[in-house]
């Protein structure tokens, strides 16, 4: 696979030659699997180093639930929960930090603190001004498609042709991101597994994902898997923190059929599924 780089703030990235592992750090009290566990400073930048230590390559961290359900939180609410993350974390450590967002203000905010991607599960959806903060800061953008909002995406009925849905949602958004002045080579896409998809559309779209790679030719793909509902579903309703090995199964079809980027958890059991599968990949 050709090695070619992903434009960030102050760095590019390379990717296509090795899987990079982005570990998540979710700075609230009620996401799905983990919420409240790293809400204070110092227990959030403890596992973002042990992340890091692990061999995680990005650090995504998000300040707003978006499981199944979750309501939007204020601005100030999601300011207060990861700007001091960011800066502390941003002083002590040289691996990319992205955060998870989908107003301008907290990009703007986090960016200014030591950010350098812009991670948006809207896809630009629900703020298109997150694209002048990334173009300003010469930034990443990580485009996900996804269906309605968090708080009804479960209850929209499917659509018929997934695939052909997802390609075209992310093709308008990566559109609306270039028009507004942020650079193609700074830009991810991600076909958002879970959001707003049945389980039967998820699995799909993971079997499926080569051809969503061709249609993006030139984009990292990043795929989101970790511990979601699909995964408890296949395996008789375990609940989220009983999915590790299910989460390391997606990850593995996920890089075999084309996945640049890995959002995990479970940040050490990614990185050696994802060593061992680079390296039967590159012997095809």
């Amino acid at each position: 696979m050709l090695d070619r780089s992903w434009k960030l703030a102050r760095r590019s990235l390379p990717y296509g030659e090795r899987t990079l592992v982005m570990g998540v750090l979710n700075i609230t009290p009620d996401s799905f699997s983990d919420g409240g566990q790293f809400f204070s400073l110092d227990r959030a930048i403890a596992h973002a180093k042990q992340m890091i230590a692990e061999g995680a390559d990005i650090i995504d961290i998000g300040g707003e639930s978006t499981r199944p359900g979750s309501a939007f939180v204020s601005e100030e609410v999601e300011l207060k929960r990861v700007i001091p993350v960011i800066e502390k974390l941003a002083e002590g450590t040289t691996v990319p930090i992205s955060i998870d967002t989908t107003k301008s203000p907290v990009a703007r905010a986090a960016l200014a603190a030591g950010a350098e991607i812009v991670n948006d599960i809207s896809g630009l959806r629900f703020d298109p001004l997150v694209t002048d903060e990334v173009a300003r800061a010469k930034a990443g953008l990580v485009l996900m498609h996804s269906r309605g909002t968090p708080k009804n995406m479960q209850q929209l009925p499917p659509v018929e042709d997934i695939l052909s849905e997802v390609t075209s949602g992310l093709r308008k958004s990566v559109e609306l991101a270039e028009a507004r002045g942020v650079a193609r080579a700074s830009i991810a896409v991600d076909p958002g597994i879970g959001f707003g998809k049945t389980v039967s559309q998820n699995i799909e779209l993971i079997a499926k994902l080569d051809q969503l790679a061709c249609e993006f030719a030139g984009f990292p793909i990043l795929v989101g898997t970790s511990r979601k509902s699909f995964i408890g579903k296949l395996l008789e309703n375990a609940p989220a923190d009983q999915r590790r090995y299910g989460t390391i199964a997606t990850v593995v079809a996920s890089v075999l059929n084309g996945a640049h980027v890995v959002r995990v958890h479970d940040v050490k059991a990614a990185v050696e599924a994802v060593r061992v599968t680079d390296a039967i990949r590159e012997a095809v």
